[in-house]
């Protein structure tokens, strides 16, 4: 995930995030994975992880890594700063400015670090200015609630009008990812809904395609 240059032209086409349920047993998730990393041009996968030892988290992340990684995709840990290295991810994603600056401290310069759960606009600000690889806006909190969609698309309309850091903008329903796309987003974030029914995840990829194609007047 690298940053783009501010008011590129042409502007890149936006990719997808997607994000895992928490993990109990990896290896439920690995055919669902590569279904959905079969049907669309997945940037990242963000891994998170339910409840566990240290070693058992590593091993979930070592069972779903190679499968992402031979498709050139970055795969992310959700908080956890401290297993990137020991898991073979590409970083982590850091929810709170806190956690963020915690995380940023002890990976950067070798591994990607994303914010997320930034809740005003300065901690956005401040998150770029630290050196976040890329902010995420939109995304459910830990009682599954977020921003009104339209306080989103307003937070992703002025990040890319002013910033470089990449924005991950999460999408609830496929109905949110051109709207998202037209604000500017860089990356699409596609999380828990997306892995409800197995078998129709490939065709769901599949068919955020056509949504992100970017508006004809900023491509």
């Amino acid at each position: 995930m690298t940053a783009r240059p501010k008011n590129p032209e042409p502007r890149p086409q936006p990719r997808l995030y997607l994000v895992t349920p928490p993990l109990g047993d990896a290896e439920d998730l690995t055919a669902p994975l590569s279904d959905a990393l079969a049907a669309g041009d997945i940037a990242a996968v963000l891994v998170r992880l339910a409840g566990g030892d240290e070693r058992t988290q590593i091993n979930r992340v070592k069972t779903l890594a190679p499968i992402v990684q031979r498709r050139e995709a970055a795969v992310l840990i959700d908080g956890h700063a401290e297993l990137v290295a020991r898991a073979g991810a590409d970083g982590a994603h850091m929810t709170g400015i806190d956690d963020f600056n915690e995380g940023i401290g002890r990976l950067k310069p070798d591994w990607i670090v994303g914010a997320g759960g930034l809740h005003t606009r300065h901690d956005g600000m401040s998150a770029a200015e630290a050196g976040a690889d890329y902010v995420m806006f939109g995304e459910p909190d830990a009682d599954g609630q977020r921003p009104s969609f339209e306080a989103i698309l307003e937070r992703v309309t002025w990040w890319a009008e002013v910033f470089e850091a990449p924005c991950v903008a999460y999408a609830e329903s496929l109905d949110e990812i051109a709207p998202l796309v037209a604000a500017g987003a860089d990356f699409i974030a596609l999380g828990d809904w997306l892995w409800r029914d197995p078998g129709h995840i490939a065709a769901t990829v599949a068919a955020t395609v056509p949504l992100l194609r970017l508006p004809e007047t900023t491509a």
